[in-house]
């Protein structure tokens, strides 16, 4: 794994605001919408707490799932040339950042397609998930967090692809780890009614820009690899 993975996994999580809001915005203003009853001069600072517990079970469920991806591929590494599979890897994670590329710059959404794979799992984590909202507590937020972390979502199944071609647990944990940073000022926005940052991050120039910017992080990672293996 390079630095570009991570700066890539970051970029992913701050441009795929759109998407982010979409798949979980609804959910996060019904959060912030039936929290506990806070005196008049707390209710800012309580719902940015709650928010804060929810996101962080998000992100650990995302940086979990990204540690048991890639620690998967680094056993299955054993049964392979170590070196050739590794540059395997590599040259996948660079078609998957040009694929991501495209969908942030909104020049094709094949991604999205991909949330089909989850939704099997998902019927048996939805109803657990549903038990703690309305939120009654911070405890019941990070639980909250931590299950609908597992939501089908394009862009999250994308970049656990990036944790396939990561080889081991700890890149690939760490790129998701990125990546859920990167989704946090959306979904906080969205919980605290800020909308501005969603509105910068969803204009055409700057998700062309950014998508252009994923794309060439993955060529370079893509003609490195071919490169190696030739």
């Amino acid at each position: 794994m390079n630095d570009y993975s991570l700066i890539g996994a970051l970029l992913v999580g701050l441009m795929g605001a759109g998407h982010c809001i979409g798949m979980c915005g609804g959910l996060v203003g019904a959060l912030s919408a039936n929290l506990p009853k806070q005196t008049a001069g707390n209710v800012l600072m309580s719902q940015l707490g709650y928010l804060l517990s929810y996101n962080s079970g998000r992100i650990i469920s995302y940086t979990l799932a990204g540690a048991l991806i890639g620690g998967s591929t680094s056993a299955l590494g054993l049964l392979f040339d170590a070196d050739t599979y590794l540059l395997v890897l590599r040259a996948f994670a660079g078609i998957m950042m040009i694929i991501t590329g495209l969908y942030i710059a909104q020049l094709w959404a094949g991604v999205v397609q991909i949330e089909r794979v989850g939704k099997w799992l998902w019927q048996y984590i939805a109803p657990v998930a549903n038990k703690f909202i309305p939120i009654k507590n911070r405890r019941h937020a990070f639980i909250a967090g931590a299950l609908w972390g597992w939501l089908p979502c394009g862009l999250v199944y994308s970049m656990l692809t990036w944790s396939v071609a990561a080889g081991n647990a700890i890149d690939g944990g760490l790129i998701m780890f990125c990546f859920g940073l990167g989704t946090l000022p959306a979904l906080l926005s969205a919980g605290i009614a800020a909308s501005a940052f969603s509105r910068w991050v969803q204009k055409k120039a700057v998700r062309i820009i950014s998508g252009i910017a994923l794309v060439a992080f993955g060529i370079q990672t893509l003609y490195v690899a071919i490169n190696q293996l030739s």
